[in-house]
């Protein structure tokens, strides 16, 4: 089954295209508010280098959030329009539960931490497996870090910013070393979901906001 994974969840752009379990193609791009404008280029100069016509895509993945607002409409859009078009299944999953997924076998316990600013971050625990420990949340940093157990793995945009506060908070805590850009992952994690059967229709595509945007009432 040929899959196309979308992520713009951060300014970390990626695409990538998956087949029989392996990644044909990946492009990364490290897009700040131009998602809407790089995008669909980007998308025709991958498939044009795999000389794979679109109508091949089979199935469709993409992150919902959390993260930027105006990079999780321009993914979710894009995708839904592309699925719609084509009549192909969807697979939807958390920007988070996809960092947790690349670090599997790093220790019992895995933590990934994206920065939600204002002095916080958003947040999900997991074990060995990367299955979640609870819903994700946004939360300042240093109160949920003190209620983790010893020799937690951290992956992380955030992880990177506050390692400094994670080692002065945790016990032992892990760092593996991995690239942040999620796309491969995220269409090697839907091709066996979206073979199963276990994908969605594309009007079903909602977004994972796990706070309100900030909007500024214009000045009088």
């Amino acid at each position: 089954m040929i899959v196309l994974a979308i992520d713009t969840t951060t300014a970390r752009e990626s695409l990538a295209v998956v087949s029989d379990g392996a990644l044909r193609g990946e492009l990364r791009l490290f897009s700040t508010d131009t998602h809407s404008r790089r995008l669909v280029p980007a998308l025709e100069f991958l498939l044009a280098q795999l000389a794979m016509a679109p109508s091949a895509v089979e199935g469709f993945a993409v992150t919902t959030g959390p993260g930027s607002f105006t990079g999780l409409r321009v993914g979710l859009s894009t995708v839904q329009g592309l699925a719609l078009a084509a009549g192909r299944p969807c697979f939807a999953v958390s920007a988070l539960d996809v960092l947790a997924a690349r670090i599997i076998g790093g220790a019992p316990r895995l933590a990934a931490l994206m920065d939600a600013y204002r002095g916080e971050v958003f947040a999900g625990l997991y074990d060995e497996t990367a299955r979640p420990l609870g819903a994700p949340l946004v939360t300042p940093l240093e109160p949920w870090l003190r209620t983790l157990p010893p020799g937690v793995a951290f992956i992380g945009d955030a992880v990177e910013a506050r390692r400094a506060v994670i080692e002065a908070c945790c016990t032992a805590p892990v760092f593996p070393p991995r690239s942040l850009f999620l796309a491969g992952t995220l269409a090697m994690m839907a091709e066996p979901e979206l073979r199963a059967g276990r994908g969605v229709a594309a009007e079903h595509l909602r977004p994972l906001y796990l706070r309100e945007a900030a909007i500024r009432r214009p000045g009088p």
